[in-house]
């Protein structure tokens, strides 16, 4: 049975705005956004599909790296998801590696919207040379971030509770960590707890 977070889920309502190739092209920098992080094949698409209740909202997809802009969601007239870019697979050319890592660092420090950062990793391989990246960039631009170590269902509990105490212990001040599965929904509910205090929503639920 679905819990009373999972009942009033205000993320179920989230719809496609647009796809951003470029800061420019991102919808005005107010309101609350908050954005999904993640290497190839982390799960990111699933986490997001999962939060929002939606099968297919973000493209899951056989070919990592294929998410190649800013993909933003909009939840309502004031909050958005941010679905950024995710690489990690030398199938990726260098020339648009090199750009979205300008583009990466651009957003981090310029996004006066950014409440906070779900960091998506797989449970089985966390804190790799680009979850290391991005926790830099969180560090450095102030913003809160969140790992989410997704594909828990994977390994057993023993397991899994000691990956995320290892992983807590080697975060950056701040950082928070906890085990997620979008396919058993596990970890759902601090989930939306979070976001509800990044997007301001914690008072109304």
């Amino acid at each position: 049975m679905p819990s009373e977070n999972q009942k009033h889920n205000p993320y179920r309502a989230a719809t496609y705005v647009i796809s951003a190739h470029t800061l420019k092209q991102l919808p005005t920098d107010n309101g609350f956004e908050v954005a999904f992080a993640g290497r190839s094949n982390a799960g990111k698409s699933s986490a997001i599909n999962a939060l929002t209740d939606q099968k297919s909202l973000a493209r899951t997809s056989k070919t990592p790296g294929r998410t190649q802009q800013i993909v933003i969601f909009d939840i309502d007239t004031e909050r958005r998801i941010a679905d950024l870019p995710g690489y990690g697979y030398a199938k990726v050319p260098e020339k648009l590696r090199a750009h979205w890592r300008e583009v990466m660092q651009l957003y981090f420090n310029q996004r006066r919207s950014l409440r906070g950062v779900v960091l998506v990793m797989d449970i089985r391989h966390p804190l790799r040379e680009f979850d290391e990246q991005m926790l830099d960039w969180c560090s450095h631009s102030g913003v809160p971030c969140h790992a989410l170590l997704t594909k828990a269902d994977k390994l057993k509990r023993g397991p899994a509770q000691a990956t995320l105490l290892q992983v807590r212990k080697r975060l950056p001040q701040g950082a928070t960590a906890q085990v997620f599965s979008s396919k058993s929904r596990a970890g759902l509910d601090p989930l939306i707890d979070l976001l509800n205090q990044w997007y301001g929503l914690a008072e109304r639920v």
